[in-house]
């Protein structure tokens, strides 16, 4: 006689026995006694579209912030498209009256109820979606001036949720999105510790190093969620995803711990007042654009999985270890002629130093791609035959890289 209370006592049963299919099953069972009215089954239907929310909520407890707002859309979704069909429908019924509601309900109906209210719903909140998700966000609001969760763990590792390893072909999938994540923000700390070479600031060495700490945060949190993943019973794809993954993410670690190197030298030549000279500061201008066209290129290439653009990597990282020969040899001439000072030789030599191991990490990242991706791919016979190679491919792009990042000439490097 009152559906509102009908529709509480469908979402109170629902609620509790965690299944709309469950209570509804026993909703059906009821209706085989005829002694049950559509005017009473109809707000018990009702009610039980907003109990099944609570499995939902449940769930997302301790997940991320997006994930909260999944539960919150779908509580929304349900409330309202619960309450407007209500509203409108008991509206209608006091000036048409249903003649319907007062049949005994079968099982047939209640399904066929059931599917059409959700159905209906789905047609009528579909033009307002972003409403939804507006609601959701001012439920559950950005934490101000931080993109980090209430745990103080970045957004990109609050979907490693340990209930997705029980699915382990979705948990491959969330380590890659984590692990692309990792690789730009490794590259993007490196690109900005180049800028500090030209540009010093105390704030902008700053950013560096958090992002090198946030980077050691993924390498710890995604690394052991890939070794418990790598527990679970792979298929031979995934497995091999899993494979790059491991192997890449050190690398990128890697990569940003020499951002933090490069800021420690940038930081002794500031704080110093240590000046390199003309010729020292025109050929680290070339270099540096060389390492930064590098992990530039690896990061993409990873994040795309993109085989072809890691073939293109290596003669790249063959011509800056041809940058760095050339710079030291031109280092020593410069000492030898008291051109520069030893402490900002010094300094100069870590530099590049630090560069061609940063190529070396973004070789091995697209070695280990073209390596694990294609089955019966031999790293080393692979770099032998490039170093074999007579006016080839990779001899044509090593020719055209060594002019793109030519250093200045001997007489204009002083």
């Amino acid at each position: 006689s009152n559906p509102v209370l009908g529709m509480l006592a469908g979402a109170l049963l629902t609620a509790v026995i965690q299944s709309s299919s469950a209570s509804v099953g026993i909703l059906q069972a009821l209706c085989t006694t005829g002694a049950l009215p559509y005017s009473a089954a109809l707000p018990i239907i009702m009610g039980q579209n907003i109990g099944t929310c609570v499995t939902a909520l449940i769930s997302s407890i301790g997940a991320s912030r997006n994930a909260k707002r999944a539960s919150m859309i779908h509580l929304y979704f349900n409330l309202i498209g619960t309450v407007v069909f209500m509203a409108v429908f008991y509206a209608v019924n006091r000036f048409v009256s249903f003649s319907f509601l007062s049949e005994a309900a079968t099982a047939a109906g209640i399904a066929v109820v059931h599917s059409l209210f959700n159905i209906v719903c789905c047609v009528a909140w579909f033009p307002f979606a972003n409403v939804l998700v507006k609601l959701a966000c001012l439920t559950i609001p950005d934490t101000a001036g931080t993109q980090e969760t209430k745990e103080g763990k970045p957004e990109g590792l609050s979907i490693l949720d340990e209930r997705f390893l029980d699915n382990p072909g979705l948990a491959v999938e969330i380590s890659r999105d984590a692990e692309k994540e990792m690789a730009r923000l490794s590259g993007e700390a490196l690109v900005k510790s180049l800028h500090l070479l030209d540009d010093y600031t105390p704030q902008k060495a700053q950013e560096v190093i958090d992002l090198e700490e946030t980077v050691d945060l993924y390498e710890e949190q995604l690394g052991a969620y890939l070794y418990r993943l790598a527990g679970k019973e792979l298929s031979p794809a995934d497995s091999r995803k899993a494979t790059i993954l491991l192997h890449c993410m050190s690398d990128f670690e890697r990569i940003s711990d020499h951002a933090a190197n490069i800021v420690d030298s940038a930081t002794e030549l500031y704080e110093k007042k240590i000046k390199l000279t003309k010729g020292g500061q025109k050929e680290l201008a070339v270099y540096s654009a060389a390492i930064r066209d590098i992990v530039e290129k690896t990061t993409q290439v990873f994040a795309a999985n993109d085989l072809d653009g890691a073939r293109h990597v290596e003669p790249l990282e063959e011509i800056i270890d041809e940058l760095s020969m050339q710079m030291k040899d031109r280092h020593i001439e410069r000492l030898r002629r008291g051109k520069c000072t030893l402490e900002s030789g010094l300094i100069l030599e870590d530099i590049i130093t630090v560069f061609e191991r940063v190529s070396d990490h973004c070789s091995n990242v697209a070695l280990c791609l073209l390596t694990v991706s294609a089955d019966g791919f031999d790293v080393h016979s692979y770099l032998d035959r490039l170093g074999e190679e007579n006016g080839g491919w990779f001899a044509r792009e090593c020719e055209r890289l060594r002019t793109e990042y030519a250093l200045p000439s001997k007489k204009e490097k002083i």
